[in-house]
């Protein structure tokens, strides 16, 4: 692709030689680059696309890296990879052995921290701006978080936790839908004007220093001045959470107006204090289709530009798990589902729908989500908590402390459990075995096809005791799947032989159709599946403890795995065979899921080429 400028943007340097026309072409070219990109690679696009004049005013105005620019989550830092060198490695985006679709550190100077969870950057902007002082170092902390991530209680903890002597943190709060100070009345919005214009700013401070240097007096006097001021101000004005807890606020401005972000940025380094700056921005700005529906563009698929994204597939274990708890809420008026801001990608937008008194988003807040539904559970109802893996690893706490000491009839139900593909190590679902089996008393179902993942809530929710959750992988049952006929079983086990391999979920159908090959070459082995894979009993040990050899292949991390603690207690009753347990070790880089279940040994070809070589 060739473009008048973003071709020539080696650094944030280049972008400060452009004068405010010529960035302004540069935004309509980084909108063009990152839809072109993402419509072949997929991607976080909508919020990209709102990002753009902001980070060109971010990159014109702060030294980077000397500034440290923190991106809350980045589903923003698109524009930031294109100025910070990464323009000619951006078509490989979320590409084996590419560049990230968040921000990584190993990539380029200018990424500060990883990320990929929410509400995390005004604690790492704080730090840094913390450290610099420490060590007698120059540069600016800036965090940029969205109104999205600002529902995460970590972000107020941060904020509270500011220092008002801080002089170099700025925290801007990029505003795409909802509004935090409301104007009550017409000249409410016309000092707003006022307030985000760079001669008020100026003369403010001017102001400031003339009353400072009055002998005696002048510091006394110009304390009584602005807190004056202030009174006046906030009788205008909707009382502003942040200038109560410290931070200077600025705005809310236009946060597409190029020349009004540069000077409010500018103004913002000369204010020696806490300053959090407010914009408004547009979600999909500049893709109509974007523009009209954010939520869908928000995390795309690759797709064609003219005709955009595919409805979403109504055939996944997501949109299965969504329908079954309607039906089941449908007669059980004591079921309520809670999402942490996921009730598209967890199945639940037809439960909100249908069931409005009994369904809760509570924002980006895995945490107060469980202690929520524990309280929702000790009075009698049966929540049930739908989250991604990744974030359920945010509420480990909550889950112990709040539901499992007491037993509270909790239910998770843990989507995208396993590889999840592209996004790489801050998303992977591989740690929920080991963390949740380490609690006592709580117990995991692990479905392999839509009739489990429906027979296991319908089980669990008739007479929910204790912390329970649903394990199930992103996408689509196996093609052709097996049915094991689940009744509430504790295991299955298919054909016979001297040798066994234990596997549970997702890989039921891949070590089946490994099973499957090895008997047509004369190796009979047999599949023992698990349907719980915490508390195994005595049963299934007695019964593992007759073969000779057992392979376990497990899509989780090994440390706290079930193949490590079917080893433990296999040994403790004096199995004598050969053990083989085959999990993931390390965290696991972008790729698409099939090519990470290849490169962890976990596809069909990787299973029978261990399983032979060992037989």
């Amino acid at each position: 692709m060739n473009y008048q400028f973003l071709n020539h943007i080696a650094s944030p340097d280049d972008v400060k030689k452009l004068n405010i026309e010529q960035l302004g072409v540069l935004c309509d070219e980084l909108r063009d680059c990152i839809l072109e990109t993402v419509s072949q690679n997929g991607g976080h696009l909508a919020s990209n696309l709102g990002s753009v004049e902001l980070t060109v005013a971010l990159h014109k105005v702060f030294d980077s890296p000397t500034d440290s620019i923190v991106f809350d989550v980045g589903h923003q830092c698109y524009p930031h990879k294109l100025l910070t060198g990464r323009f000619n490695s951006f078509n490989t985006l979320r590409k084996p052995d590419g560049i990230s679709g968040f921000v990584r550190p190993e990539e380029s100077e200018h990424d500060t921290l990883i990320s990929g969870h929410s509400s995390t950057s005004i604690s790492s902007a704080e730090g840094f701006s913390i450290a610099n002082e420490l060590l007698g170092l120059k540069g600016y902390s800036i965090a940029v978080i969205g109104d999205g991530a600002l529902t995460g209680g970590m972000a107020y903890e941060a904020i509270i936790n500011a220092r008002k002597k801080d002089k170099h943190l700025i925290v801007i709060l990029n505003d795409n839908k909802m509004s935090i100070s409301k104007s009550r009345s017409a000249l409410a919005k016309h000092l707003s004007t006022i307030r985000t214009r760079k001669k008020y700013h100026k003369f403010k401070m001017g102001v400031e220093k003339f009353l400072v240097k009055i002998p005696l007096i002048g510091h006394s006097l110009r304390s009584f001045v602005f807190k004056v001021k202030n009174m006046l101000k906030n009788s205008i004005y909707d009382s502003n959470i942040f200038e109560a807890l410290g931070f200077y606020y600025m705005g809310p401005i236009d946060g597409h107006n190029l020349t009004t972000l540069i000077d409010m940025l500018e103004i913002a380094k000369d204010e020696n204090r806490p300053v959090l700056l407010h914009i408004k921005t547009q979600k999909g700005k500049g893709f109509a289709l974007a523009e009209n529906d954010p939520n869908v563009y928000h995390g795309v698929s690759n797709f064609d530009k003219a005709l955009g994204v595919d409805s979403p597939k109504a055939d996944s274990f997501s949109a299965v798990f969504g329908r079954k708890i309607c039906e089941i809420a449908e007669r059980d008026n004591t079921v309520c589902a809670i999402t942490a801001a996921m009730p598209d990608g967890t199945g639940l937008k037809e439960f909100s729908a249908r069931f409005k008194n009994r369904f809760f988003d509570v924002g980006i807040a895995e945490q107060h989500a469980v202690t929520f539904s524990a309280a929702l559970a000790k009075k009698g109802l049966k929540p049930v908590f739908a989250v991604y893996s990744t974030f359920l690893q945010r509420a480990y706490d909550q889950i112990i402390h709040d539901a499992a000491i007491e037993g509270l009839p909790l239910t998770l139900a843990v989507d995208r459990a396993g590889f999840v593909g592209e996004d790489g190590e801050t998303h992977q679902g591989l740690f929920d075995v080991a963390f949740l089996s380490s609690i006592p008393g709580v117990k995991i179902f692990a479905p392999s096809n839509y009739d489990e993942l429906e027979k296991m809530l319908e089980i669990r929710l008739s007479d929910p005791k204790g912390v329970a959750a649903i394990r199930y992988p992103r996408g689509k049952q196996a093609e052709n799947c097996h049915d094991t006929h689940y009744i509430g079983q504790e295991f299955n086990i298919c054909g016979d032989g001297n040798s066994a391999i234990v596997c549970y979920g997702s890989l039921f159908d891949t070590v089946l159709a490994a099973a499957k090959e090895l008997e047509s070459v004369g190796r009979s082995i047999a599949v023992v599946k698990l349907n719980e894979i915490t508390e195994l009993s005595d049963n299934l040990i007695n019964s593992l403890l007759e073969y000779e050899r057992i392979f376990f292949f497990e899509e989780a991390v090994f440390k706290g795995s079930v193949s490590e603690a079917l080893g433990c207690l296999l040994l403790c009753n004096g199995f004598n065979g050969e053990y083989y347990p085959h999990a993931v070790n390390g965290f696991v880089k972008q790729n698409t899921a099939n090519n990470q279940r290849r490169e962890f040994g976990l596809d069909l070809d990787s299973i029978l080429t261990e399983i032979n070589e060992v037989i």
